[in-house]
């Protein structure tokens, strides 16, 4: 039997106890889902609905109640975060202020004992495929929230992680200026043929930027399909009402 590909979600549960929750909340609720290698998957829905907790939990930053998570075949219950071969990308993306452009882009490279010439080759071709060529010397304090995120997607892409986590990272931009980084961020993951899951609340960029969306609300999945397939045939009411289409 052939060994699956890329992501597998098998019935994940994911719930929150604790004084700041309802006891019990259950956040995801039984997710099943696949992300063969090189796919862009979009996780949509309306805030709360479970996306970013799944996500956290693909990533190891969320202990699972039920269910597995699995990579290339291989569960991933007793895998730490550090060891899952990631990238994460969030809203904000963190750059060390101390460092340049250049510096946090190869910062990941450094840690995995890469040389120099190397490092900084990846990294000039990095800052090509975002935009940013000849910024590799500018302070981090004086890019605009564009191109910041633009050296955090670099930066996550460095170490060329076999699957990339990126939690709604154009949400902090504005209408403008995330349509065009949609479709930028698009053209370099395919470019760089980096599975990815990209987790947002909005169905335009969602569109902009997947291949395929997985429609969620309270916890549930409701729908994946490609964006002309969710156009056209909505699964249900519900999902009609989200994406502000006509039910099938």
């Amino acid at each position: 039997m052939a060994r699956s590909e890329g992501l597998q979600v098998r019935d994940a549960v994911v719930r929150y106890d604790g004084p700041r929750r309802a006891p019990g909340t259950t956040a995801v609720d039984r997710v099943t889902l696949d992300v063969p290698v090189g796919e862009i998957l979009a996780l949509l829905g309306p805030s709360g609905c479970g996306k970013s907790s799944l996500l956290r939990a693909v990533a190891g930053l969320e202990a699972l109640a039920g269910g597995t998570v699995s990579f290339d075949g291989q569960d991933l219950a007793a895998v730490p975060v550090h060891r899952r071969g990631f990238g994460l990308l969030f809203q904000d993306g963190q750059l060390f202020p101390h460092r340049d452009v250049e510096g946090n882009v190869g910062y990941g490279l450094q840690m995995q004992g890469v040389a120099r010439a190397e490092r900084r080759e990846r990294v000039t071709g990095l800052l090509e495929d975002v935009g940013l060529a000849g910024y590799a010397h500018r302070a981090v304090a004086t890019l605009s929230g564009g191109e910041k995120q633009r050296v955090a997607l670099a930066r996550a892409l460095a170490p060329d992680p076999r699957l990339l986590l990126l939690d709604e990272p154009l949400s902090a931009l504005d209408r403008q200026l995330r349509e065009k980084l949609a479709l930028d961020v698009r053209d370099t993951l395919k470019r760089a043929g980096t599975t990815s899951v990209f987790v947002t609340h909005d169905h335009s960029e969602a569109f902009t930027v997947a291949d395929r969306v997985a429609v969620m609300d309270a916890g549930r999945l409701l729908q994946v399909d490609t964006p002309e397939r969710l156009r056209e045939r909505p699964a249900s009411d519900r999902v009609a009402e989200f994406l502000g289409v006509a039910p099938a």
